[in-house]
């Protein structure tokens, strides 16, 4: 290449595309070097170029210059692509590839023509359920009711599930509703264990509320054994993360600006997520927003206080008063924490940071798992290779425990280790660390 940018010669058509469409300044730094490749986990599967990163870029000019028209092909190549960002690690010249595709699957949505039945179910998910607390409620509450009634264990034992095509393939991937839910808790400030270090203001997400509920718990204990004074936000709401990612920007702007607003009125120092994805969805407010002039400079102020919780303890240095943990560990690189917020020590350190854990490197603990937000649904066999092969390397290190960092990756995991495992316990970092604490008994002081 010499060095021009191809886009700039086509300034009608991406003046006329949509407003979220990949720009054509990030599209022109791809240099075609093919470092990506070996780091994209559907790549290293198929083989295929243009399930590539480079290839996908690629495919984005092409529609961008107007030299292709958007068709099933296109709309079928970037859907395959997990999101996982891999690439933006592995790649010389900084491309920006997580903003590219979920602006390319923006532009899709905005334009590809949808079924009714397609319509209805974004309407429900992205607009009604996630945002909202008793719609999430209800729909935890029914799930809830058909596992504590034993219908599922019934309908899992009764073989059916097999006659049912993907929705059965996938039907083992749903994680257990787990009441109490953590919504009781909105609102409520935990006061630090020991002198107080910190307020930190607790995102909760939406999800996790009713499936992660014993995780936001834990998270919350571990942060008040550090000294922190727990803050979790009234007003808080959905990040917006399965939003951005599935093309609907412009909602999870608006999440974005109600959880700005409830966050930098916490009186908080810092404001942390025990969730990966979500995290690196809500330190990149400041891109979601930067042409909104009331929200541009707020947006900035957020991100600045934005941490993952393993990141801020590991800042702050984890405090002692844990027990004796004898137990052999791994941990699985969360992508959006790894390659979306470029944290790799944190998790690691604060393993070590535990008295008797041996922790054992897991090989290509960078590959994602194949969760990916719905990928491992949407995707489900994609997923299931990708998972397949991740727990082999799993198998090797002979770990007792596989950590992560991220609530998607534990369902991946649990599910690879019915499959494929050697009874692993999947716990997420913060969970190993909250078992520390609460086996030594009593409270540091």
């Amino acid at each position: 290449m010499d060095g021009s940018n191809p886009l700039s010669t086509f300034p009608s058509v991406l003046d006329h595309r949509h407003p979220d469409a990949p720009a054509g300044v990030d599209l022109d730094k791809c240099v075609h070097c093919g470092l990506c490749l070996n780091a994209c986990p559907t790549y290293r599967e198929l083989g295929v170029e243009m399930d590539s990163p480079r290839g996908r870029i690629y495919q984005m000019v092409q529609v961008a210059t107007g030299q292709v028209e958007p068709g099933p092909s296109y709309y079928e190549h970037l859907d395959l692509c997990l999101g996982c960002r891999s690439c933006e690690s592995a790649c010389p010249s900084g491309v920006p590839y997580g903003r590219l595709i979920e602006a390319a699957r923006t532009e899709i949505v905005a334009t590809r023509p949808q079924t009714r039945s397609e319509r209805l179910l974004r309407w429900f998910i992205y607009r009604r359920l996630l945002p909202s607390r008793v719609l999430m409620k209800i729909f935890g509450a029914m799930l809830y009711l058909y596992e504590a009634s034993s219908l599922r264990r019934i309908v899992q034992g009764s073989g059916v599930l097999k006659l049912m095509g993907k929705l059965g393939r996938v039907e083992p991937l749903a994680p257990s509703a787990e009441a109490p839910f953590f919504f009781d808790n909105i609102g409520r400030v935990f006061p630090a264990i020991g002198p107080k270090r910190a307020r930190v203001a607790f995102h909760a997400g939406c999800i996790s509320n009713v499936f992660f509920a014993r995780l936001n718990e834990a998270t919350v204990r571990v942060l008040q054994h550090n000294g922190c004074e727990v803050v979790i936000p009234e007003k808080q709401c959905c990040c917006g993360a399965l939003h951005a990612h599935a093309g609907e920007r412009d909602l999870a702007r608006g999440l974005a600006r109600r959880n700005i607003d409830a966050f930098l009125t916490s009186g908080a120092d810092a404001f942390v997520t025990n969730t990966a994805g979500c995290g690196a969805t809500l330190k990149e407010y400041h891109e979601l927003l930067e042409h909104d002039p009331d929200y541009a400079a707020k947006s900035r102020l957020f991100v600045d206080q934005m941490r993952d919780v393993l990141e801020f303890l590991a800042e702050i240095g984890v405090a002692p008063g844990m027990a004796m943990m004898p137990v052999t560990v791994t941990y699985q690189d969360s992508c959006h924490l790894l390659h979306g917020q470029k944290i790799r020590n944190a998790p690691r350190v604060l393993l070590n940071a535990i008295p008797g854990v041996q922790l054992r490197e897991l090989p290509q603990s960078e590959i994602c798992c194949g969760s990916a937000g719905t990928y491992n649904v949407v995707h489900d066999e994609m997923a299931a290779a990708l998972l397949e092969t991740k727990m082999a390397n799993v198998n090797l290190t002979r770990a007792q425990i596989l950590t992560t960092a991220n609530p998607g990756c534990m369902i991946q995991l649990r599910a690879g280790v019915e499959r494929h495992g050697q009874r692993q316990r999947v716990l997420h970092v913060i969970e190993l660390l909250d078992e520390a604490y609460r086996k030594a008994g009593t409270p540091r002081s």
